[in-house]
């Protein structure tokens, strides 16, 4: 409520503003930019393939030479930055995921591939061991316990493989304490102070990563990631994530997922003075694409509102899987 109440109909009428096209463009509010959109893609080993996920419509794997031609794309279309996760072959899983040390990997042949051929566009790396581990969790474990600090010290080597892979932004999406300070002590350490970090700050236990972990087949083989991802009914603990990731080094802090979570993200934007990325997951992705093959709703509206919502509550940054669809609507504007 104003403090200076407005004088009352019929003075004000605020239609006025709302009556045409241009004037509707002159008070917008918020306004959703190509600029603002990160688009994440799945990597598998191979040439020439390309392997859609059942569960995200529209989505596929794609081999490395693959991704690079999608890479294009996104550069031609002005997005500024890819997500990469790779789904590792299951042979090279493990209970310690060490193939998530190993320079040569899967996601690091991805970045090197891509930054060679498409070098103007920032390239983000996951970091976390469920793609590498046989159970499906994101940290070491000792009789059914996720081990924190043993965890960090492998996630900061992967940090650093893929810094000197050429990744421009290290994601950490563990949720282990402390892992941001180490990881960023170690990027330094090492040479990579221009590397930066946009931490996974407030990861909530979610049912909205379903086809996410379809794509990578990630999904935990026993359990769940409640000892280190965040309960769906808590606010305020999100804004002490986010302060603890800042005071570590966090460069960008994150909200995970978005639509669900829009108070989240605008109690964080009001409470923290760096940019905050939002990650519009794949359960909100698929929800839509189901909604829309079913011709309930208008796919093309719904997409671009949703986003509108979660640019407005107070997210700098989004990751969409629709970033390549939105970046084509906005091309016609």
């Amino acid at each position: 409520m104003s403090k200076n109440p407005l004088p009352h109909f019929p003075a004000t009428r605020l239609r006025r503003n709302r009556k045409s096209a241009w004037a509707r463009a002159l008070v917008s509010e918020n306004t959703l930019h190509v600029s603002d959109l990160i688009w994440p893609l799945f990597v598998i080993d191979g040439n020439n393939k390309v392997e859609p996920i059942s569960s995200m419509p529209g989505v596929s794997r794609s081999s490395i030479d693959v991704a690079v031609a999608r890479v294009k794309e996104a550069r031609d279309l002005g997005i500024p930055m890819v997500a990469l996760f790779p789904n590792t072959d299951p042979t090279l899983r493990s209970e310690d995921g060490a193939e998530a040390v190993n320079p040569n990997n899967l996601i690091c042949r991805a970045v090197r591939a891509i930054k060679a051929a498409v070098p103007d566009i920032g390239i983000l790396c996951d970091v976390a061991l469920d793609p590498y581990t046989s159970h499906g969790h994101d940290g070491l474990m000792r009789d059914g316990e996720i081990l924190n600090d043993e965890t960090i010290a492998v996630l900061v080597q992967q940090a650093l493989v893929q810094a000197d892979a050429g990744c421009d932004v290290i994601a950490p999406s563990d949720m282990m304490d402390g892992r941001i300070g180490a990881i960023r002590r170690g990027l330094d350490a090492n040479g990579f102070t221009d590397v930066a970090i946009m931490a996974y700050s407030a990861k909530y236990a979610s049912a909205y990563y379903g086809p996410f972990r379809d794509a990578l087949d990630s999904a935990p083989k026993f359990g769940d990631k409640k000892t280190y991802q965040m309960d769906p009914a808590n606010a305020r603990e999100a804004l002490t994530e986010i302060e603890l990731d800042i005071a570590e080094g966090a460069d960008i802090v994150m909200v995970k997922p978005a639509l669900a979570y829009l108070d989240i993200i605008h109690q964080v934007k009001a409470n923290c003075n760096v940019p905050v990325a939002a990650y519009n997951v794949s359960g909100e992705y698929s929800m839509i694409k189901a909604a829309a093959q079913l011709g309930w709703i208008d796919e093309q509206k719904i997409v671009m509102e949703t986003l509108l919502s979660i640019k407005r509550a107070g997210a700098d940054l989004i990751l969409t899987y629709f970033a390549k669809d939105v970046a084509l609507i906005l091309q016609k504007k």
